[in-house]
């Protein structure tokens, strides 16, 4: 990229998207940081150990000294390789733009393994850091925003961890989409530009996908319109076998428990209802009988 092409990148950057800093390094990372993995190691998945203090050195070595725009992912192979992790096949949950649903998914489908589920992912989400440039703290004033430049420190990380993530997946895996915005699929995105990039089809049998709508709307794509497609059309390319279904049940029943009162999910509360309704029936007969037979 010449002088020219990086001019006008940050130009545009600066004229659409606002200021390029933002609120500094998050208050007190090394403990928050640091008490996620010992919850990781001792609570959420106790039959892995990983050195803590290790990682966090390995981290800090990656950031602090580093101008907040020049950290590249590899700055943290060190990290990485203190946290080496696999998962069973047929777990691996990819999405996009879908967060919270996401949460409440993985919560009912407890099978299901996100990049949120590693150790990294469990450590650092919701995190911002950065350093100064021989300075020997982390700088808790003031981080770009990750648009603002190519190496930023936490995209960098997110990059390689999505990386490895994707690296690893296997047998049949899950893509949730956003049906109810433009460019579910975006090629831009972390899936889309990274971890797309890093699925084996030779380790890979299916790449389910789901592409649910918000039971508001609007209702903008779908399995056989938009960007979807693009992303179907992709994985054929490679030699990818696929599904693809819209408005899962389940998750549709999930912004239902949300939003009941929504007209669209009158269907799902009277089958809900119904459902509690022969609950009670069936309990009231089992009583019913348990008094006759007492008699």
């Amino acid at each position: 990229m010449g002088i020219k092409s990086v001019t006008a990148f940050f130009l545009v950057v600066s004229m659409c998207g606002g200021p390029l800093r933002a609120l500094g390094t998050t208050a007190n990372i090394k403990h928050i940081a640091m008490g996620r993995c010992f919850d990781y190691i001792t609570l959420v998945n106790p039959s892995v150990w990983y050195d803590c203090e290790e990682i966090w050195r390995a981290f800090e070595e990656a950031v602090v000294g580093q101008a907040s725009c020049d950290v590249a992912a590899e700055q943290y192979r060190r990290m990485f390789q203190a946290m080496p992790q696999t998962w069973a096949c047929d777990r691996f949950l990819f999405w996009s733009k879908t967060k919270r649903l996401i949460q409440d998914y993985t919560a009912v489908a407890r099978h299901f393994r996100t990049l949120e589920d590693t150790l990294v992912g469990f450590m650092f989400n919701d995190l911002v850091w950065c350093g100064r440039q021989e300075d020997a703290d982390f700088d808790f004033r003031s981080c770009p925003k990750w648009s603002a430049c190519l190496n930023h420190p936490v995209h960098s990380l997110w990059r390689q961890a999505s990386k490895n993530f994707a690296e690893l997946a296997c047998g049949n895996i899950t893509v949730l989409l956003n049906g109810s915005i433009e460019s579910a699929f975006n090629r831009n995105s972390m899936f889309g530009s990274v971890e797309l990039d890093n699925l084996n089809p030779r380790r890979v049998n299916f790449v389910n996908i789901k592409v649910v709508t918000n039971v508001e709307g609007p209702f903008v794509e779908s399995c056989s319109e938009g960007s979807v497609a693009d992303l179907i059309r992709i994985l054929q390319s490679r030699g990818f076998r696929w599904t693809c279904s819209d408005n899962d049940q389940i998750l549709m029943t999930l912004q239902c428990l949300r939003k009941p009162e929504h007209p669209s999910c009158r269907p799902c509360a009277d089958s809900l209802s119904a459902g509690r309704s022969a609950v009670r029936l069936a309990d009231f007969g089992a009583a019913k009988t348990n008094a006759v037979s007492e008699k």
